[in-house]
């Protein structure tokens, strides 16, 4: 069994604490150790760090070697640019491949907070035997718990299996990020999961899958795999890279196709997506203020407000639903509920052409 964890994207919603040299999933925002070194340890009693792949830009390489000192070096694969899902997917599994042939493929994104290990723990097994039984495409949804138009959904068709006392789906469906209205119907209709963006199949399942879907991604990774090793592997992956289409392997290969299953998942997950989320699953007092940083921050008379600072003295005085982040060079103040949008502050600083605070 191999794990790959997906340790790409900017963050832009985490900004201003998140930047293009040290994203969300390189920084302790939820405790002492960074969040992809909770998502390393959650998934080590499954899988041992020997066998855990990591798909990264370059720039952020060293930093994960240092972060990550138990997996081997040789694990953290370098993509030259980022084009999404698919072919991250599929660069991970032409690695595993050539160490082993074929073997279970656990896909995991870098920036998750769980709350039940033990429970999460099981649905990876449970999601393993059912790829391996099946050689199908296997996910896990989360069991939703509020109406959310920032995740994408999967409809469950008819009960497969129960396996480990855990109930295995079929997926009828997978739909991407829904208006409030649909994202309400969603919800009552009981047959819809959050996607969490976990996949567990065979790498010669995936593969097939991408060769069958995506045809022209497939030809670039045959290129790929025949420079594995050699000496022109960097140069072939570089040139590779530039003429893939940059598509998730949501939309390209699992709403099309045919033996697909979803495993519920219900272990306190988060996607730390924003600021929000971030209040969300954060403790606070008993008007809803949460203080994080460690800095010293006076709340007078304020309510259902984040504040983030760990440098200077920070006072609230007769505010609420607000998010006030500082770190040395920026400060967001937010409304809160509105900040899916900080992703629009980023992109004018990349339009201005403001790099140094990005």
């Amino acid at each position: 069994m191999h794990a790959v964890i997906m340790a790409g994207g900017k963050g832009a919603r985490f900004w201003p604490r998140s930047r293009e040299k040290k994203p969300k999933h390189l920084l302790d925002i939820i405790s002492d150790k960074t969040i992809i070194q909770e998502t390393v340890d959650r998934i080590k009693p499954l899988v041992s760090p020997e066998n855990i792949l990591v798909v990264t830009g370059r720039k952020h390489a060293g930093t994960l070697i240092k972060q990550l000192p138990e997996i081997p070096p040789r694990n953290i694969i370098i993509e030259p640019q980022g084009k999404n899902t698919a072919a991250c997917i599929g660069l991970a599994a032409l690695h595993i491949q050539k160490i082993v042939s074929d073997d279970v493929m656990i896909v995991l994104p870098s920036d998750h907070v769980i709350a039940d290990s033990e429970k999460y723990l099981q649905a990876i097994r449970t999601a393993s035997e059912t790829a391996t039984k099946e050689n199908g495409l296997v996910t896990i949804g989360i069991k939703p718990s509020s109406i959310q138009t920032g995740f994408g959904y999967i409809e469950r068709a008819d009960l497969w299996n129960i396996i480990n006392d855990e109930e295995v789906f079929r997926v009828k469906s997978i739909r991407e990020k829904p208006d409030f209205q649909q994202a309400k119907l969603f919800i009552e209709s009981g047959n819809f999961y959050w996607n969490s963006g976990m996949f567990i199949w065979k790498t010669s399942v995936i593969l097939e899958e991408i060769s069958r879907r995506l045809p022209d991604l497939y030809s670039g990774l045959v290129k790929i795999e025949q420079a594995l090793g050699s000496d022109d592997e960097a140069t072939t992956v570089r040139s590779v890279y530039k003429k893939l289409a940059s598509i998730s392997i949501d939309y390209g290969v699992m709403e099309k196709a045919d033996k697909v299953f979803v495993i519920p998942g219900d272990f306190g997950w988060s996607d730390i997506g924003s600021w929000d989320t971030l209040a969300d699953i954060s403790p606070g007092d008993i008007k809803n203020n949460t203080s994080l940083g460690g800095s010293r921050i006076i709340i007078e008379d304020s309510e259902n407000s984040l504040v983030y600072n760990p440098g200077r003295l920070t006072a609230l005085v007769g505010v609420k639903d607000l998010i006030i982040v500082e770190t040395k060079d920026a400060l967001l103040i937010c409304k809160k509920g509105r900040s899916q949008d900080v992703k629009k502050i980023v992109e004018k600083l990349d339009a201005d052409k403001m790099k140094k605070y990005l």
